[in-house]
């Protein structure tokens, strides 16, 4: 696994971390957590010749309101850095909503999205909610930024239009549970796929590496 870097545009701190060459795919991290715990599924993934990308919530200022877009223009800053012209972008949870916003706000830097779990309108729980984390994976301080931009985005936004989706779903999750990524998939169903974790929880993306990742290969394979 690559180690994390920070990346600073305009005095933002971000952190990412990248590894492999290919097709590149935006893993962004749950609330309340740092790139770290998708260290091993990006390796796996990272294997199949692809280009996977971590990234990670700004470091927050007492004196800035940050906005779903601002978090997701975050993440079109570290693919300019990286000269990644687009990628498929994704996220666990509150980071698959960030990658919502970045589809909805840069379509044309997106060729799909992948949601790891899916929010639903009135998420209140976050990632850190979960027991048994690891406090090495814990980045609290983000978290108060993150629930306040959620809030006033007022649930994820909208599909955007045109753009194939993949939900990979924790049957056991409990924190976004399966039948948000139902519902998303009803309402889309000509371009939403769902592939479902079994034995998953709400950390499926670091406890069941392989059904994560061979779930990822095959679909982008395909696709």
């Amino acid at each position: 696994m690559t180690e994390t870097q920070t990346f600073e545009p305009e005095g933002r701190a971000i952190p990412y971390a990248v590894e492999g060459n290919g097709p590149a795919v935006v893993l962004i991290a749950g609330q309340g957590l740092n790139i770290s715990y998708l260290g091993t599924l990006a390796h796996s993934v990272a294997e199949e010749d692809f280009c996977m990308i971590r990234v990670g919530s700004r470091r927050p200022s007492q004196d800035a309101v940050v906005t779903m877009s601002d978090l997701a223009q975050d993440i079109i800053d570290v693919m300019d850095h990286l000269s990644v012209e687009n990628a498929w972008v994704g996220g666990h949870a509150f980071g698959g909503s960030v990658a919502r916003s970045v589809a909805a706000d840069h379509h044309d830097r997106v060729n799909g999205v992948l949601l790891m779990g899916v929010e639903s309108a009135d998420q209140a729980a976050s990632s850190l909610d979960f027991p048994g984390i690891p406090a090495r994976m814990h980045d609290p301080d983000v978290v108060a930024m993150q629930s306040a931009a959620r809030e006033v985005a007022g649930g994820p936004v909208p599909l955007a239009e045109g753009l194939p989706v993949l939900i990979i779903q924790g049957v056991d999750d409990e924190l976004t549970p399966p039948a948000n990524g139902e519902e998303l998939q009803i309402s889309a169903s000509d371009r939403v796929s769902v592939v479902p974790v079994e034995g998953g929880n709400h950390m499926f993306p670091a406890t069941h590496i392989g059904a994560t990742s061979w779930a990822i290969e095959d679909y982008l394979d395909w696709d």
